[in-house]
């Protein structure tokens, strides 16, 4: 499959506007929409329906899109692989997440192979799977939920969720809350990291003007200083936040989260292995 086609169908497929797609790429609208065809023509498969006010995925387009990502990310993962294999210093690639500490697995790791350069990189939330499917780092300390497809995930710890509020707040000076006793604030992340919150009979809802843009941790602990809302973390994260403005309360009726090791299932490889027994054994897991 030509990766060039594939890019340009995922860009018309996000943005479901060829205009659009085409100023994004930085091509003329007629050079993409040739390209779009010759792709249709290759998969033997309609794609998108257009026509002079919309253009929607079709259901071969929509499992096109499912797939694309991964393809890409694996390219892209090769293209960096084969640089590094070029370069005359080996190098292997440990991603984080904020609040996690691998610095015992890396000494591990470069203790048995001094002439390994180890690079450690900062992920977040949104990027922790692609971030290995890619090929920026061999493996990655990641916090689930977690986009589990092409990885292989190795369990290392679990740890308990607190929530986040204002340093004055009303429940600040208790022991622990439970997940319900929440409701009234406004949650400022995605739920999908608190999976409990949609199984509240009720909780707030966006302010008026709309939901805060917040992307990082540090943006949503600024809103909950300004007592915008509230955000539930790992106790780690939290931790590693740590603020005079807010406090962090155990969440007492919600199970921990879990702290997994993840790499690419297309890439077994023995220091890749070995690098998650030491984890394992540096967690105890």
């Amino acid at each position: 499959m030509d990766l060039r086609k594939l890019r340009y169908f995922v860009a018309v497929a996000e943005e479901l506007h060829f205009g659009r797609a085409a100023e994004r790429l930085h091509i003329a609208q007629p050079v993409l929409s040739r390209q779009i065809r010759a792709l249709e023509a290759d998969l033997r498969a309609e794609l998108f329906r257009r026509d002079r006010r919309s253009t929607e995925l079709t259901p071969a387009g929509r499992q096109l899109l499912e797939d694309a990502p991964p393809l890409l990310a694996s390219a892209q993962a090769a293209r960096r692989r084969v640089a590094g294999a070029a370069d005359a210093v080996a190098r292997f690639g440990v991603g984080f997440m904020p609040g996690v500490r691998v610095g015992a697995a890396v000494r591990a790791l470069t203790g048995r192979h001094p002439g390994l350069t180890v690079d450690v990189v900062r992920t977040y939330w949104d990027e922790q799977a692609r971030i290995v499917l890619d090929g920026r780092v061999d493996v990655c300390f990641v916090r689930v939920p977690v986009d589990r497809r092409g990885l292989r995930l190795r369990t290392l710890f679990e740890e308990p969720r607190v929530a986040v509020l204002p340093a004055d707040h009303r429940l600040a000076g208790k022991a622990s809350v439970g997940i319900a006793d929440l409701a009234d604030e406004y949650l400022l992340q995605d739920p999908d990291a608190v999976p409990e919150w949609r199984d509240l009979p009720h909780h707030a809802e966006a302010p008026p003007g709309g939901p805060p843009r917040v992307e990082t941790v540090e943006e949503k602990l600024e809103y909950v200083a300004a007592r915008a809302g509230l955000v539930v973390l790992p106790l780690s994260a939290a931790a590693f936040h740590a603020r005079d403005d807010v406090v962090r309360l155990p969440v007492h009726d919600i199970p921990p989260t879990r702290v997994q090791l993840a790499w690419s299932a297309a890439r077994n490889t023995p220091l890749i292995e070995e690098f998650a027994d030491l984890a394992g054994a540096c967690y105890g897991s």
